[in-house]
């Protein structure tokens, strides 16, 4: 009884396994100083076509189309607020779906998992130095961005900012539900890109959703990162919102929970199969 109550891992224990992870993949990160300014300036090249087509279909400088459907014309600061968060989904699929990709391709997935900390913890480890760098990488490519094209908030950013955070919590949800499907299927890269595409088109990243044909807006209606993204530009921008900002918060924070027990739910039972079936490690 004794050796077991030792052996148990504490929350000390656990949390310096997350900054082990985290330590290690922002050293492996920074061995690769091109990845940063990649980082910054990917999105600004894919948004300046953007701009330039939003220009030339605007009205004496007003894009009525656009507006009629946000409530607002500054269709690049409804961009760019979209960009930064879709970052940060890029960052939780990436960060675990590719992961575990890269372990399972080192040959390393099965003795890392013999470490004596939840399997989720390593997961949320992995991304961890992604939020960080891409928290900095985003706050760098906005500051060039409105230098180039303007970005004009007229809400609270404090308010957005908070906002934000379930958002991107509830999104761990879907980063486990993702992890055990890459465990099944043993492949990241196509997974990670039609993923993390169908969520940013159907969330409604770079477009208001109630441009998306009827049959697909029921789609859009139950995604919460369609909420969330709606509620900063919201609060940010000042755009009309699909609910009531209040609502939408609240469809949030539910969600949030609920995301986060169906995601591990899944991870957990996919991860059984995997071992039961011997395929764990395999790629």
């Amino acid at each position: 009884m004794q050796l077991s109550t030792l052996s148990q891992p504490s929350l000390k224990t656990y949390l310096r396994a997350l900054f082990v992870i985290a330590r290690k993949d922002w050293k492996v990160f920074w061995r690769y100083p091109l990845n940063a300014l990649s980082s910054v300036f990917q999105p600004i090249i894919w948004i300046t076509p953007v701009y330039f087509m939003g220009k030339a279909f605007s009205t004496n400088g007003q894009a009525a189309g656009f507006a009629a459907y946000s409530g607002t014309g500054d269709y690049m600061s409804y961009i760019l607020v979209g960009t930064v968060l879709s970052n940060f989904i890029m960052t939780v699929f990436w960060g675990m779906g590719y992961a575990l990709k890269n372990d399972m391709d080192a040959g390393v997935l099965e003795s890392n998992w013999l470490t004596p900390i939840p399997r989720l913890l390593i997961l949320v480890g992995r991304t961890l130095t992604s939020i960080l760098t891409t928290t900095i990488t985003s706050a760098t490519m906005l500051i060039l961005a409105s230098l180039l094209f303007g970005f004009k908030p007229t809400g609270s950013t404090f308010a957005a900012l908070l906002t934000a955070i379930p958002m991107l919590v509830g999104l761990y949800g879907f980063g486990f539900a993702f992890a055990g499907i890459v465990l099944l299927m043993r492949e990241a890269n196509t997974l990670v890109d039609v993923g993390s595409f169908l969520v940013q088109g159907f969330s409604g990243t770079n477009f208001p959703i109630q441009s998306l044909p009827y049959w697909l807006i029921p789609i859009s209606l139950m995604l919460p990162l369609t909420y969330g993204l709606d509620a900063v530009r919201g609060l940010l921008l000042k755009t009309n919102t699909l609910l009531p900002i209040s609502t939408e918060i609240a469809i949030l924070l539910f969600s949030m929970f609920v995301m986060l027990w169906i995601g591990a739910q899944i991870f957990h039972r996919v991860e059984r199969k995997v071992r039961t079936l011997g395929t764990l490690g395999q790629h």
